[in-house]
């Protein structure tokens, strides 16, 4: 488990960004579009070998050498990955922490990606990022693109204030942010990559789960003693999920009075989607509606 917290140096516009196929296979046009937006903004590129295996980029072998190549390059000053769907949790059980601590830098994804989050977060201390993939790139808005850059470039603590957040119960809430897919994390309980959700900030969101699934996973959450303990909770984007007044309404049963609650804010499987730093402290503050980041999460 992790004992101190870890910054990876921020990026400048020169530096490259590795490129790992950690999870599913791509399609080819995305891939190139997420490549020269990455050049729009300054930025170089190291891109792997393309295979596929089944339902997954590459044999569990191939994905979890690329990143570990990725991440013994001293010329890669980030890792972006380049898709979702599944096959992270394929590669934990021989993921190289020891290597991720002793060369922190930054890791960027969602989705899937939240298992690699969450994991390196936990074991190394290191600092990740939820945001944009390679192939989501040309669907996330000029906000959400600026907003990526911004936070990989810029080691200030900052306030991210969205619009058009519903607070659906009121509070202050202070912790460490975490969380990420909902269905991802619930795959995580009793593993060793199981996010820490006592007295923490918890952001979940997902795509594609029917209301019924939704609560299902909410409710486990809830029965195994980690959803209640949390300290606030935001709700990002669930995509083609049904009624989110559904899913609104669930958590609002299952969660104590006292734990505050948002809703649509911008993060997850839509074209906003809102980069946020895992394992930063963190203030939920509902008189400006804002998100408070009060360190450093990059270092100069």
């Amino acid at each position: 488990m992790k004992t101190t917290v870890k910054s990876a140096p921020a990026l400048r516009r020169g530096d490259t960004i590795g490129l790992a196929p950690v999870a599913g296979p791509w399609q080819e046009d995305k891939f190139v579009r997420g490549v020269g937006i990455l050049a729009e903004f300054g930025f170089k590129v190291k891109t792997p070998a393309r295979k596929q295996y089944n339902y997954l980029a590459g044999s569990d072998r191939f994905r979890l050498n690329t990143l570990h190549e990725l991440w013994r390059d001293p010329e890669v000053k980030a890792v972006m990955a380049i898709r979702g769907g599944y096959g992270c949790l394929r590669l934990l059980e021989r993921l190289n922490f020891n290597l991720i601590r002793q060369n922190p830098k930054i890791l960027v994804g969602f989705s899937d990606v939240t298992v690699l989050l969450t994991a390196i977060w936990q074991q190394t201390g290191l600092v990740t990022f939820h945001g944009p993939m390679l192939t989501t790139l040309e669907i996330t808005d000029k906000d959400s693109r600026r907003d990526l850059f911004k936070r990989l470039t810029e080691p200030e603590p900052y306030t991210l204030r969205p619009d058009n957040i519903r607070i659906l119960r009121k509070g202050t809430a202070h912790g460490r942010l975490v969380g990420g897919n909902l269905t991802t994390i619930s795959h995580l309980l009793a593993t060793p990559a199981e996010p820490v959700l006592k007295n923490n900030i918890f952001f979940i969101e997902d795509v594609g789960e029917a209301p019924y699934r939704i609560d299902r996973m909410l409710t486990q959450l809830m029965m195994s003693g980690r959803f209640n303990t949390v300290s606030g909770l935001i709700l990002g984007n669930f995509s083609n999920c049904g009624e989110t007044k559904l899913i609104r309404q669930r958590v609002l049963e299952l969660l104590p009075a006292h734990i505050p609650v948002w809703a649509d804010f911008p993060v997850g499987h839509t074209s906003s989607n809102r980069t946020l730093p895992v394992g930063v402290m963190a203030t939920m503050d509902e008189d400006s509606g804002s998100l408070r980041f009060g360190e450093p999460y990059l270092l100069p």
